[in-house]
């Protein structure tokens, strides 16, 4: 039951519904089989009332749970902020709204079930004078040591985000050109969205390019895609806190010399480890060695123009190491996994009607009826199932 809602709050909701329904008290505690003064208790806010009565009593009034429960419908609008001056892309609109939708739809869900999402918002690192790519790199390394990873590897940007920090990530299919989006809501918090197109180490090298604006520019929303510029200092801090974050230079340089051990020259498969290694593509971590100064200027183009590095050398190099991208498999589901649980908890509840999660996730009712059905699969919401302790 939502927390939003106090007894009160829910009680005058039921007497409003019972008045308009035109049913007396007593004839709503007659329906009920409670005595009459359980109803005025209820309506009075001096209880709270059960799941099951709350559903006995939408019946009785002809109204849903979900309206005698849930706050005003949510309202959050990204696209204002996303809009600059002189810059309009239809492309980019049309993500923000999706973005929009799939942020609302899950604040709408976890007021339904009283869920409230734990938001561990990193310290904010405003922009200083100076060089953004020194304070880029500090700023990621003091992150690592908040989040306790210290050098480690990060091997899934999605749990940081996620899991970590409490920030709303959603993967979904994009045009090409449209790498993500960041917005931050003081009710939602960090929102993001990658696109699923993409492979994982790019998806993952925008992840961190969104930490990025998250930890320096956070209310300030970023559109990520090809022509982007990259000439203004939020930008450049952006790409060199990815950078950073990703690969950060002491544990590169290590793993640099532990991997490169006895070899008189670098070659295609010292890139493919290191970048496997960090989870980074091979450009990207071609371009930090130089930086770091380990390989020469040039390298990586020395590269390229001999061949480049193809993904069947990668593949014959890592073999089975080289794994499968499963956030490509959940892209292709309407929702994400913790929605369609959300979903699922409401719909078992009869909290929501398929019609109404239709309008709510904007899906098609037989797209509803297979989140319904891959809930029921799992054996929740049945009596037998075992229970949560707490």
């Amino acid at each position: 039951m939502s927390e939003d809602l106090t007894a009160t709050e829910i009680g005058d909701r039921l007497r409003v519904a019972r008045e308009s329904a035109k049913v007396t008290q007593a004839a709503a505690a007659e329906a009920l089989q409670v005595a009459r003064t359980t109803v005025v208790a209820i309506e009075q806010g001096q209880r709270k009332p059960r799941l099951d009565e709350l559903q006995k009593f939408a019946a009785l009034y002809a109204v849903s749970v979900n309206s005698l429960l849930r706050r005003e419908a949510v309202q959050i609008d990204l696209k204002p902020r996303f809009r600059r001056a002189g810059e309009a892309d239809a492309d980019v609109e049309a993500a923000v709204a999706l973005l929009t939708t799939l942020v609302q739809a899950e604040l709408e869900l976890e007021d339904l079930l009283g869920v409230r999402r734990v938001r561990n918002d990193p310290p904010e690192r405003p922009l200083l004078p100076g060089n953004v790519a020194v304070q880029a790199e500090q700023d990621a390394a003091e992150l690592r040591q908040w989040l306790g990873i210290g050098m480690a590897p990060v091997h899934d940007i999605m749990s940081v985000l996620e899991l970590q920090l409490g920030a709303r990530v959603f993967v979904r299919r994009l045009p090409a050109k449209i790498s993500g989006l960041y917005a931050f809501d003081d009710r939602a918090g960090a929102c993001i969205l990658l696109n699923a197109a993409h492979p994982k180490d790019r998806r993952t090298q925008t992840g961190a390019h969104e930490l990025g604006h998250f930890t320096s520019t956070r209310r300030a929303p970023d559109a990520l895609h090809s022509g982007s510029p990259e000439t203004s200092r939020e930008e450049r801090y952006a790409i060199a806190f990815a950078r950073a974050f990703l690969t950060p230079a002491r544990a590169v340089m290590a793993m640099f010399k532990e991997t490169t051990a006895g070899a008189s020259q670098l070659t295609r498969r010292h890139i493919i480890l290191l970048a496997h290694a960090f989870g980074v593509s091979r450009e990207a971590m071609g371009r930090r060695l130089e930086e770091l100064g380990v390989t020469r200027p040039g390298t990586w183009d020395w590269f390229i123009n001999t061949g480049g590095i193809s993904d069947e050398q990668a593949s014959l190099v890592l073999g089975e190491a080289a794994g499968q991208d499963s956030a490509r498999a959940d892209a292709a589901r309407p929702v994400s996994m913790r929605v369609a649980l959300l979903v699922g908890e409401a719909w078992a509840k009869g909290l929501l009607s398929e019609g109404q999660i239709a309008r709510l996730l904007q899906l098609e009712r037989v797209e509803v009826r297979e989140l319904i059905d891959a809930y029921e699969d799992e054996g929740l919401g049945r009596e037998d199932a075992p229970r949560l302790i707490g």
